[in-house]
């Protein structure tokens, strides 16, 4: 019996691929050929989505993008034998886009079914939770400290430390919670992996609790991702029935269980303090550190909070060893790093990499440049709140030092490209108006600086006394991010000073000459 293999992730869906699904097993009944359908997660080329695969004696045989219409061409061209065909692209493998990257966290997605443990324990899954309990807590906390993980969904903080601190602290319940309120602009990497490969994640979560001491998890999911949210309760439900997770994980007699809670598509719960607001029951505003949540979390106990993928990562450090883990990437940024490209691209998709690739090498290699053709402006890195970088320093490396000393952030590791159409004070005046729309309201220099950001941006483009608002924009940014109670106010000015940094021609396209002001 052939076996195909098609996504059923958000992006293939929305591109037809259920459409596709059943035009392929109509098609094959109709011609007798008796065929297996696996829906898996996307391997990250999104603009070849729905990427359709057959199993043959030489490999996976890719074909797309592939269109419902499609499908009685490819049948009849003999697509279940991996025959030609103008939407044939061979072994995905060797495809350059994929070819080149350092698959570590995202190796199974697009590979196996999402909700099968069967295939994950295949292809190497459970070896790090095995390993893990055979180290201990104190021997699997030093290992990931040791691989210099860091948290990948903003700060880059040690991961190590955080695991440390709650497994110090003394408290008869602990928690380990992951945040997958993934609201960047241009980000998508969580999604990917609930979608496609939740095993992974639930199974460094389960180290995690292990390691620290905790006995409950929570995963804070964001409304607008249903498919993750479906495929991650039902990967819950298989750990539980084969023992992953419960009162006794894999037989060990330690206990570690795991819940999925929806988010209501606030952009602050991404903020750890928010987050756990939000779990308790409350409306989702920021908290006043100290006490940091590894000492006072959720319901007031030790509580460890990472995100997606820094609890995907867990697995292969424990299965491999902190030592082949850090010898990817670049000085204190070690590891790998699923890069998101979108935007205005040719190539949107995920791309994981060692710390170190330069912008240019994501944005034209990979990428493809512009969707539009147009000369490429630029690119913001690290979410809406993150900065924008011109052409000419697209040969920045990508790790968490060399963006801090160029002004900009990592974040998440979204990267989203703009031609030269884009109007840069504009894109300023954004970064305020999100602001003003997201801010928890709780601190008075990102509640009132954000509203007071957009009128001030909105006189500088109107070309009314521009000199003396931009002046005023710069105070403002000043005083936001010095006296925000967290990164929501905090980073708001690191697009705006970019913008106006780089692109200061298009902050006086309204201007009046200067003897007029």
């Amino acid at each position: 019996m052939t076996r195909l293999f098609l996504p059923r992730d958000s992006v293939a869906e929305a591109l037809g691929a259920g459409a596709v699904a059943r035009a392929l097993l109509e098609g094959a009944r109709r011609r007798g050929r008796p065929v297996t359908l696996t829906r898996t997660g996307s391997r990250g080329l999104l603009w070849l989505e729905p990427l359709l695969e057959v199993e043959t004696p030489a490999g996976r045989i890719a074909y797309g993008p592939v269109a419902p219409e499609d499908v009685e061409g490819l049948l009849d061209a003999g697509l279940l034998q991996g025959a030609p065909h103008p939407l044939r692209l061979g072994r995905p493998e060797e495809m350059p886009f994929l070819a080149r990257q350092q698959r570590l966290t995202f190796a199974r997605c697009g590979l196996i079914d999402p909700l099968s443990l069967d295939e994950y324990r295949a292809t190497g899954g459970l070896r790090g939770l095995e390993a893990a309990l055979a180290l201990g807590g104190a021997a699997v906390v030093e290992a990931v400290a040791a691989s210099g993980l860091r948290g990948r969904g903003g700060a880059g903080f040690p991961t190590g430390i955080k695991w440390r601190s709650v497994r110090a602290a003394e408290a008869a319940q602990k928690y380990v919670v992951c945040n997958a309120d993934e609201g960047d602009s241009g980000t998508f990497a969580d999604r990917l992996l609930m979608e496609g490969d939740p095993f992974t994640l639930i199974e460094g979560m389960a180290i995690a609790g292990l390691a620290t001491g905790a006995t409950q998890g929570y995963v804070y999911i964001r409304s607008e991702y249903p498919l993750a949210w479906r495929s991650l309760n039902a990967a819950i439900a298989v750990a539980e029935a084969a023992g992953l997770l419960g009162a006794s994980v894999l037989g060990s007699g330690r206990e570690f269980r795991l819940e999925a809670r929806l988010g209501a598509g606030a952009y602050i719960c991404g903020e750890e303090t928010s987050l756990l607001e939000s779990l308790e029951g409350r409306r989702g505003i920021v908290r006043a550190k100290p006490p940091i949540p590894a000492l006072r979390g959720l319901f007031g106990q030790p509580t460890l909070i990472n995100n997606v993928l820094s609890f995907a990562a867990v697995p292969w450090i424990l299965a491999h060893g902190a030592a082949a883990y850090a010898e990817c990437g670049m000085g204190r940024s070690r590891g790998t790093m699923p890069f998101q490209l979108a935007g205005n691209i040719r190539r949107g998709g995920l791309v994981e990499l060692g710390f170190g690739p330069t912008l240019r090498a994501l944005v034209e290699e990979f990428g493809g440049g512009t969707r539009s053709g147009r000369p490429l402006r630029a690119v913001q890195v690290g979410g809406p709140l993150g900065a924008y970088f011109p052409e000419r320093l697209l040969d920045l490396p990508l790790d968490y030092e060399a963006l801090a000393g160029a002004g900009g952030m990592l974040g998440h590791g979204g990267i989203v490209v703009f031609d030269d159409t884009v109007d840069m004070a504009r894109q300023a005046r954004f970064a305020f108006e999100f602001c003003a729309a997201e801010s928890c309201g709780k601190c008075t220099p990102c509640r009132i600086g954000a509203v007071r950001g957009v009128e001030v941006i909105d006189r500088v483009i109107a070309g009314r006394q521009p000199a003396r608002n931009l002046a005023l924009v710069e105070d403002l940014c000043e005083v936001m991010r010095d006296g925000s109670l967290c990164a929501m106010g905090g980073l708001t000015p690191l697009p705006v000073m970019s913008a106006l940094t780089h692109f200061p021609e298009d902050f006086r396209r309204g201007a009046a000459p200067l003897a007029a002001e």
